[in-house]
């Protein structure tokens, strides 16, 4: 099972290679909190698109869409209502089918394996203006591909942004976004052109099966920037080589055929992170590893032994033309890095984000959540176009999720400061409490988050200190039972532990 989706490239006759339809794109709903919703993300535009229905008994299109034949052993088009998914399309943009002339299919592409949930797969058809309109409606504008590379290229934060779908859909092929290409037999996305994101199977926690492996492989342009004031510098860069190693191999491809000088910058030292290092060792052993020095301090020798330069925040990186600037963000854990893509204003985010729900703080290794929180109030004064999240899909709409992030990490800080105040008394006790709807398998990852927040709350001040010394001793005892206890059960379940873990509601 899949999700599909059907988006309409509309131009003004097929001679018109250039311009084509874009919808500005409606927002996720707010928060009805003014400290959140003055947070708000630029005008978003992409191609008409909506979800297609299936249907219970096979039902032929009245649209006629050329070139369908070599896509039916992929998908099989009677499954679903697609003249009702084309009304509805053209409805946002103010036509109808009777203003098409001709519908062509251009593509289909399945989504690379992101997760959770169900994969996404998108039907891109062609729709030529069978007469010049003039009377779109406001949230409707004519863009041409040039336009389109400039706002990708030139970005300036809080300008307009162009999303995924034009991008992946149309915009990829008409331009040479890269003279370097990704060898690998996985499905992966280009998106801001230049930047691929591989999502590789790794030792990750659920709900997520990969970590992304994302490249920069930017086009090799005449003239080409020359910094003499950028200390790092390369042709390409990959960040967080975390893949397990039934995927080796796959990396080993993908790195092999990458040319020029390689720079590999992780952004903290979890197993899902790093476990292709070694790999990249062997087959690129001239190439330099970023690392903050909490990060260094905690990879093995075994994982990597080679040239590497230690990063604090704020270093500029040359990759091609493309410039990134390195940005310390503590919380997840003390040597958290993030990495900013100044081309794209692209803001990816290791494990602060997720692509879906939320990160766990990793208290054994420097995690806070007083950082946490100044991290993403960081990112959201960076004002980025996008976030990259190291597991999930690439969000849209940063400043939302980020804002998200806070509202959630406050609320779960007053449930603990309620329960602490009604009568809790050790760390089980609140874990219980505040979690009493998650599978107690996951509680342990809970608790750490809540040693975390009841820290936090003592730096604020709210927290009786009679309290809080009483809380430290059993907190250290009622961790160790429910880590030992969560152990024997993975060790009797033959399941390996994780460094990382990630779930929706913790």
């Amino acid at each position: 099972m899949a999700t599909h989706i059907l988006a309409l490239i509309l131009k003004r006759n097929a001679a018109d290679d250039g311009e084509f339809i874009l919808v500005r794109q409606t927002p996720p709903p707010k928060f009805n909190d003014e400290v959140y919703d003055s947070f708000l993300d630029s005008d978003l535009w992409d191609l008409p698109s909506t979800k297609l229905n299936r249907v219970e008994v096979a039902l032929e299109p009245g649209a006629v869409i050329e070139g369908l034949a070599p896509f039916s052993e992929t998908i099989d088009f009677r499954n679903f209502d697609i003249d009702a998914a084309i009304d509805r399309a053209l409805g946002q943009v103010g036509l109808k089918e009777s203003n098409i002339g001709a519908w062509r299919i251009s593509k289909f592409v399945e989504e690379p394996e992101f997760g959770p949930g169900l994969p996404v797969r998108t039907i891109y058809i062609v729709g030529e203006l069978a007469r010049a309109n003039s009377h779109l409606p406001d949230v409707c504008k004519w863009m041409p591909v040039e336009s389109c590379l400039s706002v990708l290229h030139d970005v300036k934060p809080d300008n307009v942004r162009v999303g995924n779908l034009a991008v992946v859909g149309l915009v990829n092929e008409s331009s040479r976004s890269s003279e370097q290409k990704v060898h690998t037999s996985l499905r992966y996305q280009e998106y801001p052109p230049g930047v691929f994101l591989v999502p590789m199977k790794s030792r990750t926690g659920k709900p997520f099966l990969t970590t992304n492996l994302i490249i920069f492989a930017p086009a090799i342009v005449s003239g080409k920037l020359s910094d003499n004031s950028c200390a790092i510098s390369g042709d390409v860069l990959i960040v967080d080589p975390g893949c397990h190693t039934n995927v080796h191999e796959e990396l080993l491809k993908i790195v092999a055929a990458l040319s020029g000088k390689l720079i590999i910058f992780v952004t903290h030292h979890h197993r899902d992170h790093v476990d292709g290092l070694s790999i990249i060792q062997n087959c690129k052993p001239d190439a330099k590893l970023l690392a903050h020095e909490n990060t260094m301090r905690r990879i093995k020798r075994d994982d990597w032994s080679h040239d590497y330069t230690l990063v604090s925040g704020g270093e500029d990186i040359l990759i091609g033309d493309q410039r990134l600037k390195v940005v310390f963000a503590p919380g997840h854990t003390d040597g958290h890095m993030a990495l900013l893509h100044v081309n794209t204003h692209s803001l990816i985010v290791g494990d602060h984000c997720v692509g879906q729900g939320s990160a766990v703080l990793d208290s054994t290794s420097g995690g806070n959540m007083t950082e946490y929180f100044h991290s993403t109030y960081k990112f959201i004064d960076l004002s980025p176009n996008i976030l990259i999240p190291m597991h999930g899909r690439v969000n849209l709409w940063p400043k939302n999720m980020l804002c998200g992030y806070l509202k959630n990490r406050r609320s779960r800080e007053a449930s603990i400061l309620e329960a602490i105040e009604t009568g809790s008394k050790t760390l089980i006790d609140i874990v219980a409490k505040v979690y009493s709807g998650v599978d107690r398998a996951f509680w342990a990852l809970a608790a750490s988050n809540v040693r975390l927040h009841v820290a936090h709350l003592a730096e604020q001040g709210k927290l009786p200190e009679v309290l809080l010394v009483n809380h430290r001793a059993s907190y250290r005892n009622d961790h160790y039972s429910i880590e030992k206890s969560l152990y024997l059960q993975r060790r009797q379940l033959l399941l390996q532990p994780c460094l990382c873990g990630k779930m929706k509601c913790l």
